[in-house]
Order: structure tokens, then C-alpha cells, then sequence
């Protein structure tokens, strides 16, 4: 699923998800628990304002960059909480 992110560019231009969009509901990144690569894309393992913990991806190259929510778990989920 597609979705606005606002970030935070350091070195790089959206190095990091600072807040995302759910409709019309922002929610903010409170926390970034894990984040990772591959050759395309940056993911990011976050817990939202919300309690909630989502995985986000951001796929890198030139011609199509945007960010996508790729994962979802709610703060009630079995194993809630993550480390």
C-alpha cells in the first residue's frame, strides 16, 4: 500500500520516516526499532503514536521512489510486545 511519508534527510534525501499517512491520519514515528536494505529499497521497522507496529519500505531508485507500508501489527497481536 502506497503511502505519504514525512522523513528526515541528513546525508541522504529521506535517510529516515519521521511521520506517515494512513488516509488522513497522521501518524507519528516514536521509534525506529530495526531498519535494513537491499539493493532497491531501505525498510523500517517502526512503533507509530498509535502503539502500533508497522514496517515500511522505501524503494530507492530514481525512476520510482516512494514509500509503501508493508507490514502491520497491532499492540494486541500474540507476542505484542516486540523487543
Amino acid at each position: 500500500m502506497k503511502i505519504k511519508v514525512e522523513t528526515y534527510s541528513g546525508y541522504k534525501a529521506d535517510e529516515s520516516p519521521r511521520a506517515f499517512y494512513l488516509g488522513p491520519q497522521r501518524l507519528e514515528v516514536m521509534e525506529i526499532l530495526d531498519r535494513w536494505y537491499d539493493p532497491h529499497a531501505s525498510y523500517f521497522r517502526i512503533r507509530a503514536g498509535d502503539d502500533n507496529i508497522y514496517v515500511l519500505k522505501h524503494r530507492e531508485d530514481s525512476l520510482q521512489a516512494h514509500w509503501t507500508m508493508e507490514a502491520f501489527r497491532t499492540s494486541g497481536s500474540p507476542g505484542f510486545p516486540i523487543p
